[in-house]
């Protein structure tokens, strides 16, 4: 029983994420329906993060196995015939080890979070960004992701829901930079807790604003207490850039 692995981009914005829900469509269910049609067969295919709904991807990852061997490039080709018209796209399908699981594989998970900051609201953009209409400080932004990368107890940036066993993380990477108007938040680590990307560009956003200072941002952190986290930024304008298997 071959086992595949393809790299997902999606705009989430029509879908309630990417796991099957009760109600609601998803990415996960889109793709269970494209292979049906594919092959006959009633497939699980597993993500390697499971995006909320409005969340973005650009490389999200994931595996399934199917009875018999199709070449790769018929998969890609099939699914992306199957899943019009919705925003969905396989940018590639390779055949993976037996062993290979897209989520407890990954080494390492990359997103990036974007704010528009200016007066005009977006039109391309509107629900691939936060706006906020009106300047931010990205180098106080910047200072205050510094101060919250490495080995934390991040219960302050944790959602209440969040099932995972230790709200102690690892974040290798928070970077703050400017692209014209808008704000980019990049952020990296071997995984993440439930809205710990959005609640760190919420209150970098205060920070932005003046609301808060870089110190602020550490003292929540330290604080390991969720009513202290800053706003929880919308979903739309977070990304799933890539996943990373193998050595950092």
């Amino acid at each position: 029983m071959p086992r595949y692995r393809i790299t997902i981009e999606y705009d989430g914005t029509p879908f309630v994420g990417w796991q099957i829900q009760a109600e609601g469509r998803s990415i996960q269910g889109r793709l269970t329906e494209a292979l049906f049609r594919l092959t006959g067969e009633t497939v699980s295919v597993r993500g390697a993060g499971r995006t909320d709904a409005g969340v973005h991807a650009r490389g999200q990852v994931a595996h399934f196995d199917l009875t018999r061997a199709w070449e790769p490039f018929k998969v890609r080709e099939a699914l992306n015939f199957h899943l019009k018209p919705d925003p969905i796209v396989v940018l590639d399908a390779a055949v993976a080890a037996p062993d290979f699981d897209a989520r407890f594989s990954a080494t390492g998970r990359g997103y990036l979070y974007r704010i528009l900051a200016r007066k005009a609201p977006p039109a391309l953009d509107r629900n691939r960004v936060w706006w906020v209409p009106r300047p931010l400080d990205p180098k106080a932004m910047a200072e205050a992701a510094a101060l919250v990368i490495g080995r934390h107890d991040f219960t302050t940036f944790r959602a209440a829901a969040c099932q995972a066993a230790s709200p102690v993380k690892t974040l290798d990477r928070l970077d703050v930079s400017v692209a014209g108007e808008e704000i980019r938040i990049e952020a990296a680590a071997r995984s993440f807790l439930h809205h710990q990307v959005r609640s760190l560009a919420g209150s970098l956003k205060h920070v932005g604003e003046g609301r808060w200072t870089p110190t602020d941002m550490k003292a929540a952190l330290d604080a390991r207490d969720r009513s202290r986290c800053g706003a929880l930024a919308p979903s739309r304008g977070l990304y799933l850039m890539d996943v990373v298997y193998g050595a950092l």
